[in-house]
């Protein structure tokens, strides 16, 4: 017998932008079968009164690749509202193998890939994207330096065209790391044109995120204007002092583009620091001077994951440095030397000001660019959607809830190709959010990052609730989305 659960007066934020109206919603089944007027509360129904339901929250910039399968509760995601997540983002993918950054790129067609996560049952929607560094590092390796030769632009172009075959939403790029950073202007536009015959989305980690802000805006518009192909630019930011203020001018760059058509959109999280590899910054030269990570100091680094030495978690290079006696520089080397890609670091990089200015633009969707792993993971992980919702929308008011709600819904399933997903009306897929717009917070810092946020009261996913008051009900109900 399919399941019916029934919300009784509960104020409804659809998805779609529009304020919230009082209703009575219910399932049956996956589905959402009927929208409302309140009729009052029964026994054994769940009355919303003075609580807001909303479509479950899509991520659209994951690293959850694997997490999904070593965790498939996953409750870093499901215990603050998330319901679907997007992978393979920044030019980092599961498949095609390769030796890629992050090192989990391990099945040869994105289609075993998917198999395995859906043998797995993860508790969110999974949607992937193929990665451009991935399938270049595939190809040519992950060092090569130089414009691919004909035969390996076709390889190239055939690893893509089966990814999207496979159900890939898109591409992503992440040219401010090996491989991707290697790549010209020609060869992302001869990819980004066989997505854009998919109507897929070209997502990209900008070749730079600080001095060279604007030009790599343009340079990523350039991709979409030449193609047709749906551009979101990956976690827009200022990163460095030197950039503090550019986001004006890359708003408006993108206003401008938008203007004369080119479908362009970005994604944000509510941080002032980020986190990436710290094998990428070293190599990138960002401890030396200006580059496509800024210029950082060891004291801006905090150590998020380091598996050979977690005595190092939670702690900045510049204090590590200070116990061995060495200096903050001579520490970085040694620590990748001894981690590899396996260290991920939190960098002090982004002023307030900018993050403010960035996810009031109507252009703009949240996403957490969560990285999983090691005991001290950014906090954006577990805490993205309260601390946008709670802090910024409610306790700022930089967002009306309704909006806020618009972005990481109803804005990422159209962006996304998410069919009958990110929306609260009759058919749709029954991936609800219920939560006290009153409490909803994060409560994670930078130091004690894996905490539940507060104020979530339930989480469906098509239809079976896979969080009860802040804990996991151990249900696995997610599915695989593909591309329409």
């Amino acid at each position: 017998m399919p399941k019916i659960t029934r919300f009784c007066n509960v104020t409804v934020f659809d998805g779609s932008g529009r304020p919230g109206f009082t209703a009575d919603v219910e399932i049956d089944g996956d589905r959402i079968v009927s929208v409302g007027p309140s009729t009052g509360v029964e026994a054994g129904e769940f009355d919303g009164t003075g609580l807001a339901l909303a479509p479950g929250f899509i991520d659209v910039h994951t690293h959850d690749d694997i997490a999904v399968m070593v965790d498939p509760d996953h409750g870093c995601k499901t215990l603050q509202g998330v319901t679907s997540v997007v992978v393979g983002n920044c030019g980092m993918s599961a498949a095609p193998v390769s030796d890629d950054p992050l090192g989990f790129s391990r099945y040869p067609r994105l289609a075993d890939y998917l198999r395995e996560v859906e043998s797995a049952r993860p508790a969110v929607n999974v949607g992937a994207l193929v990665g451009h560094g991935t399938v270049r590092a595939a190809v040519m390796g992950l060092k090569t330096d130089r414009e691919p030769n004909y035969r390996e632009r076709e390889a190239m172009i055939q690893h893509v065209v089966a990814a999207l075959e496979d159900g890939a939403l898109g591409m992503s790029s992440g040219l401010a790391y090996e491989p991707g950073r290697f790549a010209a202007h020609d060869e992302l536009v001869d990819l980004a044109e066989v997505v854009a015959a998919a109507s897929g989305v070209y997502t990209t980690h900008m070749r730079d995120e600080g001095r060279d802000l604007i030009a790599s805006i343009e340079e990523s518009i350039d991709v979409s204007e030449a193609t047709g192909v749906a551009l979101q630019i990956s976690h827009l930011k200022a990163s460095g002092r030197d950039a503090w203020g550019k986001t004006a001018a890359a708003l408006a760059a993108i206003d401008t583009a938008r203007e004369r058509g080119v479908d362009v959109m970005a994604d944000q999280y509510p941080y002032t620091r980020g986190s990436t590899l710290l094998e990428q910054i070293v190599g990138a030269g960002a401890l030396d001077g200006p580059s496509a990570f800024a210029h950082v100091q060891p004291k801006d680094l905090l150590i998020a994951a380091a598996p050979g030495n977690p005595h190092w978690e939670g702690h900045t290079i510049e204090a590590i440095a200070a116990d061995e006696g060495v200096t903050g520089r001579e520490m970085a080397d040694r620590i990748v030397e001894a981690e590899g890609r396996s260290c991920f670091v939190i960098i002090d990089s982004m002023s307030e000001d900018d993050v403010r200015e960035v996810i009031q633009h109507p252009a703009v969707m949240t996403g957490s660019d969560g990285v999983p792993g090691g005991s001290r993971p950014h906090p954006r992980l577990h805490h993205t959607y309260p601390r946008v919702l709670g802090h910024y929308s409610r306790d700022e008011g930089l967002l009306e809830l309704a909006d806020a709600v618009h972005r990481m819904t109803g804005m990422c399933a159209d962006r996304f190709g998410f069919e009958d997903r990110g929306a609260i009306r009759k058919g749709a897929f029954a991936d609800l959010v219920l939560f006290d717009p009153n409490t909803i917070i994060d409560t994670g810092t930078y130091t004690d990052p894996t905490t539940v946020p507060e104020g979530i009261r339930g989480v469906w996913v098509n239809g079976e609730r896979v969080v009860a008051n802040g804990e996991v009900t151990g249900t696995r109900s997610g599915r695989i989305i593909r591309r329409p």
